[in-house]
């Protein structure tokens, strides 16, 4: 029987979408990874995944999953193969409060499952943009990081088991919601991060936390970025580690903002270099709850240790959110920052980490050789200062193949100075494919190679992402 015959049968014609229906799924976010899959398939759980890929096995047929398609390094390419979209998917099985626990599928979108747990008293701490339309499988594919990360860890850190259908249509279920399983190897975190090439993971075991009850949300001026780690380390040491996110947007990426968003100007005085936005998460009574004035404790903790780091002259301006609405614009603004980036023209993207007491050393080194190299360029950048993650972005009208090489091995050399890492959150896909060749470790790669190779021998699980050709 024709393949598409009987993966028709197998999940109803409606959900075998081919050519103008399956051109949506063939492009991502960035627009800059175009594809016409085969087909795109939709099925409804993850027997039927099972069965696709059984199907693809024996016919020799690639597959590529997708989930929201909101990657910025091109990991859902798919000329020719058929895209497995676990949108279909998307069942909250179980919020478990007293294990604070979730048993999602994959297709499962992020901002939903956040609605999901704050209905119990409970969050769901990965967060990013996209989160409306990011999907739990996608997250976890990437090892998605965020905003949050400082406080909670990336995706790997807040999954405890999951389910995958394996290259040969083998269903793995390593559904446990144990915080402790010394039972062999860590298949599940082998998975996790591997972007679809080692199976296709179809549901998952998440944990939740604690809600916050109250934030502290503020956008400082700093002088120098040395003085923002030591607000962070006092902030930390005094809350109990309740910083949730620590990020740093400097002058140029404000300029940019405000050209693309003028409704939402910086609310500080002037232009600072340096601005940091920091959140506090309070789950304490003690810190969330109002006095008879309705002041929060945990906001006017912030506002005097900034009083305080002002008088030093350690913090030149800040404005605290007093609202909730006030907090999301702040948000909104550091959120922007792909769109940013994307929008003024050709860029090279970097998604890189190094030692949190190393991102000035990485920007003052980076931004004079580009500016040296490329003098006509632009450079946008934004980072999780907390976690040390820096997108260190290059916008340019002349860009060329050529030159965006250049650029990103000047960016990889810094970073490789540093011991840090040329990818941080976004995953490998199709774009970091050079830098995994020239900068991981050999030994690594070959055993990557080798056990892609032992679990997918005819190398169908959305093949050429990941490893260098």
């Amino acid at each position: 029987m024709d393949l598409l015959k009987q993966l028709q049968e197998l999940l109803g014609s409606e959900h075998v979408l081919t050519g103008a229906d399956a051109a949506r799924y063939g492009r991502d976010w960035t627009g800059a990874y175009t594809s016409q899959p085969r087909a795109v398939l939709r099925p409804a759980n993850t027997q039927e995944v099972s069965a696709i890929v059984q199907a693809a096995a024996a016919s020799g047929t690639p597959i590529v999953p997708v989930s929201g398609n909101t990657g910025l390094s091109g990991g859902t390419h798919a000329d020719g193969a058929l895209m497995v979209s676990v949108e279909r998917m998307n069942r909250i099985h179980e919020i478990n409060t007293g294990a604070r626990i979730a048993i999602v599928d994959a297709g499962v979108v992020l901002s939903r499952l956040h609605e999901a747990a704050a209905d119990v008293d409970l969050c769901f701490p990965l967060t990013f943009g996209a989160r409306g339309s990011a999907m739990i499988g996608g997250a976890l594919s990437t090892n998605a990081g965020g905003s949050n990360v400082l406080r909670y860890g990336s995706t790997r850190g807040l999954c405890l088991g999951l389910e995958a259908v394996l290259p040969n249509g083998e269903i793995l279920d390593l559904m446990g919601q144990l915080h402790k399983d010394n039972s062999g190897y860590a298949l599940k975190d082998l998975l996790i991060g591997a972007e679809g090439t080692l199976g296709l993971i179809t549901k998952a075991v998440l944990r939740l936390a604690p809600a916050p009850k109250a934030y502290a949300t503020a956008l400082i001026a700093v002088p120098q970025l040395d003085t923002a780690l030591d607000l962070l380390h006092r902030l930390q040491e005094a809350t109990g580690n309740a910083v949730e996110a620590f990020e740093y947007m400097p002058a140029e990426f404000h300029a940019a903002h405000d050209a693309m968003h003028p409704e939402r100007p910086l609310p500080l005085q002037g232009s600072p270099a340096i601005t940091i936005l920091m959140e506090v998460g309070a789950t304490a009574p003690r810190d969330a709850t109002p006095d008879a004035d309705g002041a929060i404790p945990v906001v006017d903790y912030l506002e005097s240790v900034l009083a305080e780091m002002m008088e030093k002259g350690l913090v030149s301006d800040a404005t605290i959110a007093r609202s909730e609405a006030q907090r999301q614009a702040l948000w909104a603004t550091r959120e922007a920052a792909a769109e940013v980036a994307m929008g003024n023209g050709p860029v090279v993207l970097s998604d890189v980490s190094v030692p949190l007491d190393k991102v000035a050393t990485f920007l003052e080194r980076i931004e004079a050789r580009v500016a040296e190299a490329f003098p006509a360029s632009k450079r946008l950048w934004v980072s999780h200062l907390g976690d040390g993650n820096v997108h260190y972005n290059v916008l340019d009208q002349d860009l060329t193949p050529h030159s965006k090489d250049q650029i990103t091995e000047m960016i990889e050399d810094e970073v490789r100075r540093l011991n840090g890492s040329f990818s941080a959150e976004h995953g490998i896909g199709l774009s970091k494919k050079n830098s995994m060749a020239r900068r991981k470790d050999r030994v690594a790669l070959s055993t990557m190679r080798a056990i892609k190779t032992a679990l997918d021998p005819q190398n169908l699980m959305n093949p050429g992402k990941i490893l260098p050709d």
